[in-house]
Parts: structure tokens; sequence; C-alpha cells
């Protein structure tokens, strides 16, 4: 008031001009002040609960509505940090719906939701449908009378989960006149964005048949597309089956149609969905779409498909050749050397060595398991060789092979008794407790191998219930024991190995190499965990460790044999090479220009008519290197994937990668090697085997190009 009548005594005094340019300023402030010019477009600012700070949430108006309908445009957004995350209308198999609670609101009829679809979460060994990171539900207000004014009282009620589940209650307020609002572009820009990802009735999608199995308590629901579907997901519910739970549906694709088969259950009764009326959630890449049908009994036919039974022997042929594949052939060389050097056992010493292996072997494969299945259960990824991904792990793994390699070079004994350094590193000596532990590290160093057969059990197992992940975990266990097993059962045959005398020594000494050159590896795949000047320090302290306890044991004559011998063996090498290049060596090509995976890049380089080679792979994985050298870097291939018209695509999952695990899993794979071509004869991808040949991938290739 001080400035209004210091505005009237300026024109008193007669400065007229001055007061015509101050009068429509000062209007204008005035206007910004009052309660009507903030409500054209009122929100609640972000709204957080002192007791579960993760969660924020926010409503806003839009300033869109229609005096014709009395309805007005709203959007409510959810922030979740870290893995927090909050549900859809139908939460799965556990969780609560958000809503709103209506308290004291006058003029207001009703808040409708529209619900954008949902991602599957594992949680807790459930499967949650629901959303992650952000998300906004747009929201659409019925009104009694638009000249008058709204208030709006009500509570936000929702639910998130991570490893445990909070409830958490946000006060929403609003008053406003829908007559006076005014709409916000930006806001509107918004509600429009999230009304994209509702699913709403397409035309070009039709729902044939929803067929209710009351025998197999099954429910088969019939979509025709107008297009080849990519990654199609399907979901069920709807108010009359609102305790019935629905599975993860089992697929069956062919040609534009799709059969989506669930398993149905209910905690309160027989489920029964004959006669209801229920919603189809039909989601696919650039596809939202929602229908509603009655449910009709009838019988669900079951598509074929591999059994239990078959991925179990697929598992135990994986298993098996694990056992001949570069990751194991330096522990048996530690059994080789234990059998050879006590040629007097007995045929019951030699059954409880060999058990004892098996049983390290299976005892490690259901720790694997065990990890994958309490990683499944916490909606962590899972996967095949995961450990790897750990520089403690890997760093564990070089120690304890480096000793066991000192051990074979008997630079290092280690008495058997009640030592702990008797479990990190033996000579596969006379006890039960070091052949145990070299059937554990068999397994260990089996897993960043891919053997044919392995990735399809493994699919199997991680893809599926928690009864079939061990199942086939102790199918692949009892696979890769089955030559232990044999020589367990029938003793007689180590009788076929050559008598004691000097060769063993040499035989000892090549597995030793072996084992080197795999700590060598292992090093290397520890080395960008270390730094630079890490990996230098771990470096020489290792060497300088290897040579004072190779002088401690064996004296100063063989440490100048031993590097003289090694300096023989590398120069004798590279002349040889040299000399023999021609006849054996195919010179490798560089890299191709690999870019990043993006599966929104792929898709718009096979709609450009491109072809796309993918490849995912890990520093970690000695199959990928197998299949880069001998196939991917070598002509025919690698002129194909280098060709103008070829995107060449690479995924990392060296280190842990949430883009790759998602990737891999949509395509059912929880391990690497994985390849796969797209084009615009493949728009789905032709997925590659898991040992690469060139036919394979030329094949491939060329049938991608064509429409």
């Amino acid at each position: 008031m001080n400035r209004i009548n210091d505005y009237w005594h300026t024109v008193k005094q007669g400065r007229a001009w001055q007061a015509w340019v101050l009068l429509p300023l000062l209007s204008l402030c005035l206007l910004l002040l009052t309660p009507t010019a903030r409500a054209n477009a009122p929100d609640t600012g972000w709204l957080s609960n002192p007791d579960h700070p993760p969660v924020t949430a926010h409503l806003a108006l839009t300033g869109q509505g229609s005096p014709d309908t009395l309805r007005l445009d709203g959007l409510l957004s959810i922030r979740l940090q870290g893995d927090w995350k909050t549900y859809w209308r139908s939460p799965g198999e556990g969780g609560v719906a958000p809503e709103l609670i209506i308290n004291d609101s006058q003029n207001l009829n009703q808040i409708t939701w529209h619900w954008p679809a949902p991602k599957r979460y594992e949680q807790l060994g459930l499967t949650m449908l629901g959303y992650k990171g952000q998300v906004a539900f747009p929201l659409t207000l019925d009104v009694e009378h638009w000249q008058q004014p709204v208030s709006l009282d009500a509570t936000l009620r929702l639910s998130s989960c991570t490893s445990v589940c909070v409830i958490t209650d946000y006060p929403i307020s609003l008053d406003f006149t829908p007559s006076a609002l005014e709409a916000d572009g930006e806001r509107m820009y918004q509600f429009n964005q999230a009304m994209s990802q509702v699913p709403k009735p397409l035309p070009n999608v039709t729902l044939d048949s929803a067929v209710w199995d009351a025998n197999k308590q099954q429910l088969a629901v019939i979509v025709t597309g107008n297009q080849a579907w990519q990654q199609p997901d399907l979901l069920v519910d709807g108010e009359a089956v609102i305790d019935d739970t629905f599975g993860v549906p089992s697929i069956h694709r062919d040609g534009n149609t799709l059969t989506a088969t669930f398993d149905v259950t209910n905690w309160i009764e027989t489920p029964n969905l004959t006669d209801k009326p229920i919603q189809v959630t039909v989601m696919d890449k650039q596809l939202l779409a929602e229908h509603s049908i009655t449910v009709r009994a009838g019988h669900v036919v079951a598509h074929e498909g591999l059994s239990i039974w078959v991925i179990g022997g697929i598992a135990l042929l994986g298993g098996l050749i694990l056992n001949v594949m570069p990751c194991v052939l330096p522990v048996l060389g530690l059994k080789l050397n234990s059998i050879v050097a006590n040629p007097n056992a007995t045929r019951g010493v030699i059954r409880g060595q060999f058990l004892a292996s098996a049983a390290g072997i299976l005892v490690s494969f259901w720790a694997i398991a065990g990890l994958l299945m309490a990683l499944k259960l916490t909606g962590q990824a899972v996967g095949w060789g995961i450990q790897f991904q750990s520089p403690i792990f890997i760093g564990v793994m070089t120690l304890v092979i480096w000793l066991f390699a000192l051990s074979l070079f008997d630079v290092l004994r280690i008495d058997l008794p009640p030592s702990w350094q008797t479990w990190l590193a033996t000579r596969g000596g006379h006890t039960h407790s070091g052949h145990f532990v070299q059937g554990v590290f068999a397994t260990l160093l089996a897993t960043p191998c891919s053997a044919p057969f392995l990735g399809t059990a493994v699919a199997y197992a991680l893809g599926g219930s928690l009864t079939a992940l061990w199942l086939i975990f102790t199918a692949l266990a009892i696979g890769m024991a089955l030559p232990w097993l044999l020589v367990a059962a029938f003793p007689g045959l180590t009788r076929a190995l050559p008598k004691p005398g000097p060769w063993m020594n040499h035989v000892k000494r090549v597995f030793a190499l072996l084992l080197a050159g795999t700590t060598v590896w292992l090093f290397w795949l520890w080395m960008p965990y270390l730094g630079v000047l890490g990996a230098i320090a771990t470096g020489t302290l290792l060497l300088v460790a290897t040579v004072w306890l190779t002088y401690r044991t064996l004296g100063k004559l063989a440490v100048i044999k031993s590097s003289a011998g090694l300096l023989v063996i590398i120069v004798l090498g590279l002349i040889g090479a040299s000399l023999t290049a021609q006849q054996w060596a195919t010179p490798l090509n560089p890299e191709p220009d690999w870019v990043s995976l993006d599966e929104a890049a792929i898709t718009r380089a096979v709609e450009q008519g491109q072809v796309v080679f993918v490849d995912v792979t890990a520093d970690w994985c000695i199959t990928c290197h197998a299949n880069k050298v001998g196939v991917m870097l070598q002509s025919p291939v690698y002129d194909a994937i280098t060709a103008p018209n070829v995107v060449t695509m690479q995924g990392d999952w060296t280190r842990p990668s949430d883009t790759v695990t998602q990737y891999l899993q949509k395509h059912q794979r929880y391990g690497v090697p994985f390849n796969i071509v797209y084009g615009p004869g493949a728009p789905d991808g032709i997925a590659l085997p898991v040992i690469l040949t060139d036919n394979a991938v030329m094949a491939a290739i060329e049938q991608a190009k064509t429409p």
C-alpha cells in the first residue's frame, strides 16, 4: 500500500507520464500475486514423505479441459530412485496398485486413471508388473459444474518395493475453478507423451478368442496383427478376474497370429474364467494395444516344445562336453598327475578320489545355482559366468591358479594337514579334500566357456522356475562329472595309463605351463580393475614372489635354468612361427567399426534396408574370442560384415550392464557369446549358434538381406 500511495503522490506532483507507465506494471504484478492467476495450471509441487525419501510424487493440471464433457486433464508423476519400483493396476504375483483416495472434495465426481504399459520384474521370487525410475500417469477429472470452484482433497497411497515393500501416503490438495484455467503448453506435451504409452484399442490388432481350460487351469488367448511380431508380450486382467493371477505366458507365433497360454492361479478358490470379461494388453516394439473379450470354455492345445526331460538330456551332454574345453584342461592335468604319481593305489582309494572330485563338481554347480537363485529372488541380473564380472572373484582365481601352477612346478610345497592353504592349492595328493577342491576349480574354470548345448540348457534354467533351475544345474554337474564317475565305477581303467617313469615329470611340466598360461589370462582380465599402477605393482609382486620361491625351494641354478628355458622357448616359438606362417596362418583383419548395442538403432537400420550384425561378448569369455579369431575376423565373414550396407553392433558384458542383460533376456539368453543378424528379410533377427561357423553366418546374412 505504501507503493500505491507513492504512486498517487507522483501523480499529484504532475509527473503523469511516469504514472501512466508504472500503473500497468503495478497492475500486472498484483495480478500475478493473486490466487486466480496461479490457478491457471495448478500443481502440488513435488511431494515427499520423510519416512520414505526415495519416492516422490507430483500432481499437476494441464489447464486443458472441455466444458461440454466437464472433464479436465491431469498428470501424476512418480520418481523412484535406485532399484525402487511401483505397480501397474494389476500388480502381478505381489504388490498393491497405487490409488487416489478422495477425502473431502467439492464439485468433483471422480478421477479416472490411464495406465502406461508396464514391464515385468522379478522381485523376491515373484513376477510383478510395474515401473522403475520415473512414470507419469495421465488422469481425467470429472467435475459437476464448470463455473464453480473445485476443491480436491485426496491421499495418494503408493506401494513401492525393492527387497522390501513400503506403502506411503502423500496428501494431495488443489483448489481451482475449471472455467478460469488456461492451457500450459509444456504440461499438455507431457500429458500427451504419457498418453502415448497407454495401450488403446487398435484396428490393426484383433483379439480372436480367449479359451479357458478348467482341467489344465490354463487360458489361451489368440491375437492377430497386420504385421510380423517382433518381441510380443501379453497381459490379462479385469474386474471379473481381480483375484486371479496370470503367469508369464508361453507365446507361440504362427505368421501374424500369436497364441499366448497363461497358467492361472487363485489363492482364495479354484479359478474359473468361463464367461468372464477380461482385458488383454498386447505389447510389442512400437505397438501397444488393449482389447476386451469374454472368455469361453474349451480345450487349450499345447504347442510342442522341449520338455524339461529333453532339456535335462541336453544339459547332461553340455556338461560332458565341458571336460574337453580348454578352460578345464589344466585341472584335468592335476588329476592325471595325481593318478600317475600313486601307481600302487588300491581300487578303493582310486574310487574315493574320483568320487571326491565328482562331489566337488556337483557341490560347486549347486553353489552357482544357489547364487543365481538368490539373484533372481532379489530381481538382479542372472547369467552364465557372471562371477567373472567381479574383480574380487577374478583376483582370487588369479592367485589360486598361480599357486596351483607353482605347486606343479614343485616350487611351492604345501602340506595337506589342517592348513587353510590346503583348500587353495593342492597337488592333488592322496586326501579326499584335495580331490574335492580339484572338482570345484574344474567347475569354476569351466564357467567362461560356452560349450555346445550349454546355452540351451542354461537359458531354460534361468528363464524357468526355481525347480527347473536346480534340476538343470544338477544335470549339468552330472554331465561334467560323468568321466570322473566312470573311473570311480571302473577303477581298473587307470591301468591303461603308462607306467610311472621320467615322462611323468615332462607331462606335469606341460600342465604346469597350461596353468601358468591360465594365470596370465586371469591377470589380463584383472588388469582393467587394477589400473596401470596397480597392474604393474601386482604383476611385479607376483613375478618377484615366483622367482624368490623358486630360488628358495630349488636353488639359484633352477632360477637360471627356468629363465633361460623360458627365453629359449619364446625365441624358438617366434622363429618357428615366422618360418611357417605362410603354411598355417591366416592374417587377422582389423576389428570392424563396432557401434554400441542400441535396439532403437537396430530398428532404424533395418527400416533403411541395412543388415545389422550383433555381437554380444565379454573379455573373460573364451568362446567369444575363439569365434572372433576363427570366424569374424576371417574371410569370407569379415568381408560380409564390413560391407557398406552392414552395421556391426557390439554389446560388452565384461562388466555388469543392464542394457546388455535386458537385451540377452529378451532373446531368452543368459550368457555369452550371443550373435544375431537383422535385416529387411529378418526384422526379428536370426540367432546364430554359440560356436560360429562361416556357413552359419553367411547364410544368416544372405537371408537377412532379402525382404
